[in-house]
Order: C-alpha cells, then structure tokens, then sequence
C-alpha cells in the first residue's frame, strides 16, 4: 500500500501549499462530521492528507473539536503518518515564541472530551505510555531543521481543557510538574490516533511563555495569532520536507503504532454489541 501522510494543522496552519490534484473532499463518520473537509492531493509524488482542526475559519473551540470524528476520517482515507501541528505555550525559559518542540510525552488535563471509539458493549483498553511515534518524530526533527527553525527534540506536552488561558498558579503548578509547553488540543487526539492505529507525531509551535513568565504576565489572542502566523510559513515549509523523507511503501511499523491493538480488546466476540461494532469498522476493523 502507498504511504499516505496526514496533517492536522492548528491555529495559523490552515492550508497546504504545493499540492498537486488538489481537492477538499467530505467524509462523513460514524462519529458525526471532522471539522471540515480533508484537503487531500499529492506533494513530491506522495499522498497527502490535510484537515484544519478548528475548520477554516476557526469555527471549533478546543472542546468541540470532533477529535474521533478527525481521526476516523484520516484513518478512511488510508493514513498511515499522522502529523499534527499545534501551537503552544512555553513553561521553560529555553523554549522561546517561535521555536518548535518535537513532543514525545503528554499529560492530560481535559475533562469534557470524548477521549476513546472504544465504550460499552466493546471495551477496549490501549496503552499509551508512549504516546507518539518515535520513527515518525524523529522525521518530524529531520524536516524542521531544514527550515531554520530552531527546534527542541523531546518534550512534555500539558493538554489543558480552555478555552481560558491558565491562571498564573496553574502555570506555576504545571512547570513544577515538569511540562515543557501547554496547549488545548494534544489531547484526546493523540490517544486516539494510537486507537486507530495511525502513527502520530506532534510538532508545537511556540507561541508565547504562558503567563508565569515575569515579562509575559498575560496571554492575550492578538500576540498568539502573531507569532503563530509567522509559526505557520515555517511549518508550511517543514510539512514540505516530510515526503522526501517519508517516501516509499507502507510497512509494519517498528515502534509498534500499526498494531496497538492487537491485545486491547476486552469484550469476548460473543458479548460484542453489534452497533459498536459496525461503529469502530474503520478504526479497529483489523482486530475485529
């Protein structure tokens, strides 16, 4: 099978440039509609797949994001490298507004989101210890560092619920706890893009230093849209750089991402509620 590569962009990252064939097309879910249609089309003779997470125009709160809904979608149109772009905050002082960070590790502070396809009359327990793929970050690395950009490799990623920014004693707790940026939407995505079996990678784009910084004591839209406008050019140029290095057939992948589920599923076959079933066919066909 030919590898495809899908992009979830953030705030700022609201298209792809390049694309050959170019064509949004719709999909619908079991899981109700994806934000918006999926840009999809080739770049340097690879299949791409691009969909704005808060659609065009900026229609969803971090909340209301369809997360399953993004990620069945991807997973429909045969996705098997999912990049996702986030912008962020920065709880470190070495991680400053326009840097990039490689995430490799979440924490997950969201509380009003649907986080799993899995529910009763099909339970399914999946581990995320190692929430995003290291084969694919480590090209995520490779594709920054030709941008010029300055880039941090590895990093705790706090998903917060929003759509406030923190207060300063949140800020302050979550530095404590050793998070490296904040933001609003790593979460539940990650988690079930390792459900659909989709190899993940998350690439943060800093926008601000969040509000424990003494010279940055607010959060204000106006400076995140700034730094995340001039953030996007950048991971325009990066997106660009992944199919030279992404090129060539779809295979097993080595950390494990393309077969995530072959121990997760609970529920005995002759338990298994029909309509679950017909619901996760995309996600967890292979296994059921």
């Amino acid at each position: 099978m030919d590898r495809m590569i899908g992009v979830i962009g953030g705030s700022g990252l609201y298209e792809i440039d390049g694309l050959e064939d170019a064509t949004w097309v719709s999909l619908e879910t079991p899981w109700g509609a994806p934000s918006d249609q999926v840009l999809t089309g080739s770049l340097s003779g690879v299949k791409m797949a691009f969909l704005p997470r808060h659609g065009r125009g900026h229609v969803h709160t971090p909340t209301t994001v369809p997360y399953r809904a993004n990620i069945d979608a991807m997973k429909q149109l045969g996705v098997s490298d999912l990049v996702a772009v986030s912008a962020v905050g920065s709880l470190k002082e070495a991680y400053a507004p326009g840097d990039f960070l490689i995430v490799d590790q979440y924490i997950d502070r969201t509380f009003a989101r649907e986080k799993s396809f899995f529910g009763p009359g099909l339970v399914g327990h999946v581990s995320v210890a190692h929430p995003i793929c290291a084969r694919l970050a480590g090209h995520c690395t490779s594709a920054a560092q030709t941008t010029g950009v300055r880039v941090h490799q590895g990093g705790t990623y706090i998903a917060m619920e929003g759509p406030q920014f923190s207060t300063k004693a949140e800020s302050e707790l979550y530095r404590s706890w050793g998070a490296d940026v904040i933001g609003m939407t790593g979460m539940p995505e990650a988690k079930l893009a390792r459900e659909a079996e989709i190899c993940y990678a998350c690439i943060a784009m800093i926008t601000d230093y969040d509000c424990w910084h003494p010279d940055h004591d607010a959060v204000d839209v106006a400076q995140v849209v700034a730094v995340a406008q001039k953030n996007a050019a950048k991971a325009r140029d990066l997106v660009a750089a992944l199919p030279a290095l992404l090129a060539g057939p779809v295979s097993d992948c080595p950390e494990g991402c393309s077969h995530a589920l072959d121990s997760a599923v609970m529920t005995a076959p002759a338990k298994r509620d029909p309509e679950m079933m017909t619901k996760l066919k995309t996600v967890a066909g292979r296994v059921l």
